[in-house]
């Protein structure tokens, strides 16, 4: 799968997504500190789904109706590092075919996979 880790994702999630066999880019590799819209368009423009611990992107997906591929929102606060790679990647991988073009949200024994408004 083709992901862009938004900067605030622990590095340990973006090394075993790698190590999985996803072509992971990371903004904080690439273009720190850019604007959370900016992310995004990273995201198309590497027809790349996006994976974040960053809430605003509900608002421009929900809210805004901004044009993306795919977002996932890692909500589990509280663990450590490695456990949320393990966590992510196993949801990333029982779930791939599903999060393309949805909003989905990784949180501790859940995912919730929702389809924006049109």
């Amino acid at each position: 799968m083709n992901l862009l880790a938004d900067e605030n994702l622990e590095s340990q999630i973006v090394r075993r997504l790698r190590a999985d066999g996803h072509l992971v880019l990371y903004v904080a590799e690439m273009e720190p500190s850019i604007s959370d819209d900016l992310v995004l368009q990273r995201a198309n423009e590497h027809g790349a789904l996006l994976i974040t611990e960053d809430h605003d992107f509900g608002e421009l997906v929900f809210r805004q109706r901004l044009v993306h591929l795919g977002v996932v929102l890692v909500r589990l606060p509280g663990l450590a590092p490695e456990t949320k790679a393990a966590l992510v990647s196993v949801a990333i991988s029982a779930h791939a075919a599903e999060m393309p073009g949805n909003f989905s949200v990784i949180s501790p024994g859940r995912i919730r996979i929702r389809r924006p408004p049109s």
